[in-house]
């Protein structure tokens, strides 16, 4: 399994906590800006100002005392604050251009390098085994991010009513999660990664939480988890910016230079122009069915599902009536939960829909590892291997993470691939 400091990707192979839950999902169709979007941004960008103090390193501890590291970018003026919260392969320096863009637009903004990163205390992300790095993110980190957010907001001129946050990658949950804790939190930036089943819930629940999103489709199922993401938001005013290229979450920033000038003006639309709130624009959400989501999210819903499956197929034995990406997010998520007998299930409903799909006999393999049954998870690890061999589907990357990741497991297992 690769180390929790390293990129998680959608297509990363082999990992169980929250990040990598974002992989190994399909791609999706391509959206396009709507002009409007486009036109709100430029006109948010006249509010921007051409200076702002020194941004500043600053220490803080956590509640058992680890020490964390962030950067602040104070504002020139009184104003509302941001948190940024970075992805799981980077550190908090990857926003400091946007940062400095964000203050000299009157928003204070701290960046906060997670314990285990950049040069935050804590054990190193590197050094932690997957079960350790996921306990550790679960349970430390909200507190960690809580002790950042509270130093923004002593600052002065920073309010103490209103904020957003921004995430990348693991940095979405956080960023959901620190929205859920602190109503004061009134819009979110989520770029290319997900959120378990709170983070879902709080989104469709909060009407009054405008989100921007972002993802690419290079980013393998990036764009198709964000899509799900969005579709849940129930704001008017959340949009959703979609590109062919650009990566996985600040990775976007390079190759499409507008996307920061983009969150700049987001920010300055629902924190200083209209706070708590986006302009609604033309819909371009793409419908998903969250009700079978549900279904199979739910105690013996996996059975349920297969049923329902096994009736459309009557009809249509083509037919499929839920996303092979989406159904293996929520099969990795149970694991993470220790419902390691529901993932099984939920891997092995996966694999009836998609029988040619050699990802889902790796997910599978991962499930019935995770549950012990060491035999099934080698069966399945070499089932993916052997479709690998006639695999068109999937393009060159993707395949070569679904090897990586069932080799790694056989190896894991005692036993070559080639056995």
């Amino acid at each position: 399994m690769s180390q929790p400091n390293r990129r998680k990707p959608m297509r990363q192979m082999g990992q169980i906590a929250i990040p990598m839950l974002l992989r190994k999902a399909c791609r999706t169709f391509s959206l396009a800006v709507p002009l409007l979007i486009i036109a709100v941004f430029a006109s948010a960008q006249e509010s921007f100002t051409s200076s702002a103090p020194a941004p500043r390193t600053v220490d803080f501890a956590a509640a058992d005392g680890t020490k964390l590291k962030a950067t602040y970018f104070p504002a020139s003026k009184p104003g509302p604050g941001v948190i940024l919260l970075h992805q799981c392969n980077q550190q908090r320096k990857n926003w400091d251009e946007l940062a400095g863009h964000l203050a000299a637009s009157g928003i204070h903004v701290l960046t906060v390098d997670y314990r285990g990163y950049g040069e935050s205390g804590g054990t190193p992300a590197k050094d932690l085994s997957p079960v350790e790095f996921g306990k550790v993110m679960q349970e430390k980190w909200p507190g960690d991010i809580d002790v950042a957010f509270a130093y923004l907001q002593a600052q002065p001129g920073v309010s103490h009513t209103i904020a957003g946050a921004g995430g990348a990658s693991c940095g979405v949950n956080q960023s959901i999660q620190l929205a859920r804790r602190h109503p004061e939190v009134e819009t979110l930036v989520l770029l290319s990664g997900n959120s378990g089943r709170e983070g879902r819930e709080f989104l469709h629940k909060s009407d009054r939480l405008p989100a921007l999103f972002s993802a690419a489709d290079d980013d393998g199922g990036a764009v198709e988890v964000m899509q799900w993401l969005y579709s849940l938001s129930n704001n008017p005013g959340s949009k959703f910016v979609q590109y062919q290229t650009g990566g996985h979450g600040t990775e976007m920033f390079a190759a499409h230079k507008e996307l920061p000038d983009m969150i700049v003006a987001w920010y300055v639309q629902t924190l200083v122009k209209t706070p708590g709130s986006a302009p609604a624009v033309a819909s371009t959400r793409r419908p998903v069915d969250t009700n079978i989501l549900q279904t199979i999210d739910s105690p013996g819903g996996a059975a349920k599902a297969q049923q329902k499956l096994e009736d459309a197929r009557k009809k249509d034995p083509k037919a499929n009536i839920f996303s092979e990406g989406l159904v293996n997010v929520l099969g990795y998520e149970h694991i993470q939960d220790g419902d390691t007998k529901g993932a099984v299930e939920i891997m092995k409903l996966n694999a009836t829909a998609y029988p040619n799909s050699p990802n889902v006999y790796d997910s599978l393999s991962d499930a019935y590892l995770a549950d012990g049954q060491k035999d099934l998870a080698r069966e399945n690890a070499k089932k993916a291997l052997q479709m690998l061999s006639s695999d068109t589907a999937d393009d060159e990357q993707r395949r070569k993470g679904i090897q990586e990741s069932a080799e790694g497991k056989l190896k894991e297992l005692g036993e070559s691939a080639k056995n």
